[in-house]
């Protein structure tokens, strides 16, 4: 029987910066080289969408002019509905600008407030300066620690509460904030950081994790993701990470 999964985009033509949409991409097409179907659904301001139907939601990075766009559809419409499913496990890829945005708020340069949904347990100020440049993060979200590579440019510096983990430790780059060495964040099966690149395609593994997350919390917690080969890909990663290690 082939599996079908739904994905929610939100907000495609607001939070799309630095190649994104690539995220969404590299997600439809390990899941089509398995055989799996990937329905996605944009949603933007003034869409009704029913969360208990979503398996993945992906939120990609904007300009501040873009968020405050936005804040108000995510908070009122998408909020109730949108928070109960990331209880209940929905998995969640965020970046930069919706990671931001799924904390409690954004202080933004020019001392706009805007508010966040609050599911995260982190909260962004801008800063003077932007934090720009190659990043890797050491993770751990198998049996073996490894390394994400990504392109990071933000002047937001995020900072965590308690009720989040950390999504790895900076090996090279800024980071959330540039002091603590922490990478992302982590709360159930939401994920948030600050990598563009786009990420996915260039981290096969955590566009694989993501995948069989979604999958087991549909068809159960027992189902184990087929291999897929990643060759190419992980020799790029590879060798992108020993150059910035190494340099």
């Amino acid at each position: 029987m082939n599996q079908t999964l739904r994905l929610a985009h939100l907000y495609p033509e607001h939070m799309n910066v630095y190649g994104d949409r690539g995220n969404v991409i590299a997600l439809r097409q390990r899941c089509q080289r398995r055989g799996i179907n990937l329905d996605i659904v944009p949603v933007n301001p003034g869409d009704i969408i029913d969360w208990q139907t979503v398996d993945l939601a992906f939120f990609g990075g904007g300009q501040d002019s873009g968020q405050a766009l936005i804040t108000g559809d995510l908070i009122e419409r998408q909020g109730p509905g949108l928070r109960a499913a990331i209880e209940a496990d929905l998995v969640v890829l965020a970046i930069c600008g919706g990671y931001q945005l799924l904390g409690h708020y954004f202080l933004t340069h020019t001392g706009e407030r805007l508010p966040g949904l609050g599911v995260l347990d982190v909260h962004t100020i801008a800063g003077k300066q932007r934090m720009i440049g190659n990043i890797v993060i050491e993770v751990h979200l198998g049996a073996e620690p490894w390394q994400l590579v990504g392109f990071e440019n933000h002047s937001g510096r995020t900072f965590h509460g308690s009720g989040v983990k950390s999504l790895g430790r900076v090996l090279v780059g800024y980071g959330d904030n540039g002091q603590d060495r922490k990478g992302g964040a982590v709360y159930r099966n939401t994920f948030g950081c600050y990598l563009h690149g786009a990420l996915l395609p260039k981290n096969p593994q955590l566009t694989d994790h993501l995948i069989e997350l979604a999958l087991r919390r549909r068809y159960g917690s027992q189902y184990v993701l087929p291999p897929l080969p990643a060759e190419r890909e992980l020799a790029a990663q590879c060798a992108m990470v020993q150059r910035l290690l190494t340099r």
